[in-house]
């Protein structure tokens, strides 16, 4: 029986004014709309009545009408499953017979109504609704098929997984072979909603959709030149995901659809062009790149070279005719939010000074205030992609144009040569390095053209060379990039102020200590920043600041540098509230300034610390509450306390000793206690890096917690979440190195864990390094008990610290080897190579560790006799024969 529901006029008329208010732009009239709608939420057939005005009130204006649908449909995400059944029912029943009404905007409200009832979980309770819909799809009448076909390529989008389970008995069997046959329809709107229904089906390999493969292929290439330019671009939206999911089938064509692509990378239609352009990248990434790409290079990279130059909208977008911005403070919106890189801590290496760093920090951001995702950006990185898949065989494609572009009179295109420029460093590096010594000083000329744009872009192009600038002797290129990025940092212009201090992070990440000489100029102009910069290059600021510290370290620890940037640091750490997100970079950047000034951080270390502290403990009351009673307390954001606590391992390690008075008088330890087992794992991090610093500073006021924070420690040695077992196992070896024979009752809480993890393949060299110096040290403290182990362990211990420079850490792992060698010789026999291997990886030993050394090889050679020595020692590769003969006269 079909549900008879008729409105009450007063009620009618009480929610039509309800709708018109709600278009009204004053705030306070649309805050009492909202309690309205609360208020009526109440009432039953509320829902009627919206249902009503979208579908049946024919009198009122469209925009009225579908309002009172989105009203629904906000109502259906929210209370769908309190709805009375007739209700439900009513309202189920007027979709399906709107669906195809006159108006385009009324059909796609009823469309997006289907829709969010459906993914409610009503796909399984409305059996009628799919057949029904696909059924309307053959209507004679143009606005029941697109209706139905609108509401179908939403229910696509939203339900794809369910569609493609037994859930449902698999409709896509009838569906996709139906959405075919519509590829050819006359009218370019439904050719379009056919493409983008089977195109959701592609990336999750669909059943369905791969038995017809052959068929869809085919009607896509029939669509080819389509004249609607939304059917182009599902065309190329379809090609791109195949590339990834059945490159098989678009092999034999694969000529021809390179071919086709390149003409729409260059479509009149700027979202045809993009969706086209993405197949670059995407094709970039697959082996077969290179065959496929290599003959058609010449065609291809002059339109991703055109694509790379902004377009008129975009220049008006970034407003590139305003010069000058810099007294004009941001819109909040303008500020990214923030995310902070908890502590890991990680060993030096002989060939670099500092761990690589994975996260690339330098692909292009150089207009984030456009969409974020347009032809230019898409264009320089398939180029970006492209040179590395073909390196120096890219470059008689590009040097001619890059020629023409470079020294371009007019902006734009010089704008967009210096970013090619910039796209191809990575892979092209080594045979860019003969054109360099011209190109360098060009750039650095760049740097003052009077367009902001240029000056932008050259700033990240030279940020990409930084490395070769740095290789070469100081005077010929680092020393008049550093002068002309340093004004530049000073720049009139918000964006090239910060595309400056991006780039002057990259050089100072390069060079090191090589910038020493010139501290107190990069300080004077760093300060001076500080004066000028509005709210979102502060944050920026405060990254390079951090970064030099980093990078010199020590040298900063005079006092006139100290004099310098000290004050208005703290001027900033006393105007932010502890609730701030600014505070995030800032107490990144003292971190790194308090590590490098060491005892010069002394007369700020008092307040800092506190109030760290502070953050700390207001961040676990606030999470207790919030879990005591979650609808009472919201949860805290817990990068305050994260932050903090790295903050203070910068104090920790800068401080050593000076900052046992800070400890002794404040609960950091009860803190540490409860940061150590918080459900986030960054919080854990953190927190056991803490541990390791403060284990090493003052390990007096540590020691009387080492029973209650071991058993935690051994819990946390879970190789999958990398940083936090990193960490977790780097304090352990501090600890035991602290704690002596001390530690015998904790070996057995970690032991079988940290032998587990330096035999599991696949394990980063970070972890494997500190599981090894970690196991050495607990050997070198309580050598009976780990060396009966020694031969579960021995050869990746050997292999995973051959590596790593003399320091420290190195040297006390070593001595735990040896001793626990003495201890059981028998467990390294059948791997004695890897540790002579181990040995010569020493460059200079302290004297009673190279005894050591001496000892074992000299007791090895002994035992087995000079004619097995010499066989054993004719495998070695004739470097470490060398060396062992030389420095240990084996």
């Amino acid at each position: 029986m079909e549900y008879e529901w008729k409105p009450d006029e007063q009620g009618l008329q009480q929610i039509l004014q309800l709708l018109k208010e709600s278009q009204s732009p004053d705030n306070n009239t649309q805050r009492a709309v909202q309690q309205k709608l609360e208020q009526l939420n109440q009432f039953p057939d509320f829902n009627n009545y919206l249902i009503f005005v979208l579908t049946k009130l024919k009198s009122e204006d469209e925009p009225t009408r579908s309002l009172s649908g989105l009203i629904l449909k906000n109502n259906v995400k929210a209370h769908f499953q309190n709805f009375p059944n007739g209700v439900t029912d009513f309202i189920k029943s007027e979709c399906l017979n709107n669906i195809g009404d006159s108006s385009p905007l009324i059909r796609a409200t009823v469309g997006i109504l289907i829709t969010t009832i459906a993914s409610k979980g009503e796909l399984q309770n409305w059996p009628e609704l799919l057949p029904k819909l696909c059924g309307l799809l053959d209507s004679e009448d143009y606005n029941t098929c697109e209706g139905a076909f609108g509401a179908l390529q939403k229910i696509c989008e939203d339900s794809a997984e369910i569609l493609d389970s037994d859930v449902l008995e698999r409709p896509l069997n009838v569906m996709i072979p139906k959405f075919l046959q519509f590829f050819k329809h006359s009218s370019p709107k439904i050719r379009s909603h056919a493409v983008a229904c089977v195109n959701q089906f592609i990336i999750g390999r669909t059943q369905a959709l791969m038995l017809h493969i052959d068929s869809f292929i085919e009607n896509l290439f029939a669509l080819a030149t389509d004249e609607e330019s939304e059917v182009r671009k599902n065309v190329c939206r379809a090609l791109v995901m195949l590339l990834e999911v059945r490159m098989d089938r678009l092999l034999p064509h694969m000529h021809n659809i390179v071919e086709y692509m390149l003409l729409r990378t260059q479509d009149q239609d700027e979202n045809v062009a993009l969706e086209a352009c993405e197949f670059w990248l995407t094709l970039a990434e697959q082996p077969i790149c290179k065959d496929v790409l290599s003959r058609h290079l010449t065609k291809l990279i002059p339109v991703l070279v055109n694509g790379m130059k902004y377009s008129e909208i975009d220049i008006i977008l970034l407003k590139g005719d305003v010069e000058e911005d810099e007294a004009v403070p941001d819109s909040e919106q303008d500020i990214r939010p923030r995310f902070h890189r908890s502590r890991t801590v990680a060993q030096a290496h002989e060939e670099d000074g500092i761990e690589e760093d994975d996260e690339d920090d330098d692909e292009l951001d150089d207009d984030e205030n456009i969409s974020d995702w347009n032809i230019r950006k898409c264009s320089a990185a398939a180029l970006d992609i492209l040179a590395n898949v073909f390196c120096e065989e890219l470059l008689p494609h590009i040097l001619p144009l890059l020629k023409e572009l470079l020294f371009h009179l007019e902006w734009v295109i010089k704008e967009s040569g210096i970013l090619v420029l910039g796209a191809i460093a990575e892979g092209c590096m080594q045979g860019m390095i003969p054109y360099l010594p011209e190109l360098i000083p060009h750039l650095i000329q760049c740097l003052a053209d009077k367009k902001a744009l240029v000056r932008s872009i050259t700033c990240w192009t030279l940020s990409r060379y930084a490395h070769w600038v740095v290789s070469q002797p100081p005077d010929m290129y680092l020393k008049p990039l550093m002068t002309e990025l340093l004004k530049r940092i000073l720049d009139s212009n918000k964006r090239v102020q910060e595309a400056a201090c991006s780039a002057f992070a990259t050089l100072e990440e390069e060079a090191c200590t090589e910038l020493v000489p010139y501290l107190a100029y990069i300080l004077d102009t760093l300060v001076f920043a500080f004066s000028k910069y509005q709210h979102k290059n502060l944050l920026i600021l405060y990254d390079a600041i951090g970064t030099l510290a980093d990078s010199v370290g020590h040298h900063l620890n005079k006092s006139e540098y100290i004099q310098m940037l000290m004050p208005p640091l703290i001027q900033k750490w006393n105007v932010l509230k502890d609730e701030d997100k600014d505070l995030f970079p800032l107490l990144e950047c003292l971190s790194s300034v308090a590590t490098a000034l060491q005892s010069g951080f002394l007369p700020y270390c008092e307040p800092v610390y506190q109030r760290c502290v502070n953050l700390v403990q207001k961040t676990l009351q606030q999470s207790m509450l919030h879990n005591a009673q979650p609808d009472q307390y919201e949860s805290p954001d817990k990068d305050f306390m994260i932050v903090a606590l790295d903050l203070l391992s910068g104090l920790a390690e800068g401080l050593g000793g000076q900052i046992e008075q800070l400890v002794a008088r404040s609960n950091i330890l009860t803190l540490m206690y409860q940061c150590m087992q918080d459900k986030m794992p960054e919080v854990r991090q953190s927190s056991f890096a803490l541990l390791g610093d403060l284990t090493k500073a003052c390990f007096q006021h540590v020691k009387a917690c080492i029973a209650d924070f071991m058993p935690i420690l051994g819990t946390n040695l879970n190789p999958e979440l990398i940083s936090v077992c990193n960490n977790a196992t780097w304090a352990i070896g501090e600890i035991s190195i602290q704690m002596g024979i001390e530690m015998q009752p904790y070996v057995p809480m970690v032991l079988h864990q940290l032998v587990e993890i330096i035999n599991r393949p696949n394990t980063p060299k970070t972890l494997l390094e500190n599981t090894a110096i970690t196991i050495g040290r607990l050997g070198y403290v309580c050598p009976q008990e780990v060396a009966p182990m020694l031969q579960q362990f021995i050869r990746p211990w050997c292999t995973s610290l051959r590596n790593i420079r003399d320091n420290e850490e190195k040297d006390s792992a070593f001595r735990g080897i040896c001793t626990m060698i003495s201890v059981n010789p028998g467990g390294v026999v059948q791997d004695f190579i890897f540790f002579c291997d181990a040995v010569a990886s020493w460059i200079n030993p302290k004297e009673d560790l190279r005894d050591m050394f001496c000892k074992i090889l000299h007791g090895f050679k002994n035992q087995v006799g000079d004619e097995n020595w010499r066989r054993f020692s004719d495998q070695f590769p004739l470097p470490l024969k060398e060396r062992l003969a030389a420095y240990y006269g084996v």
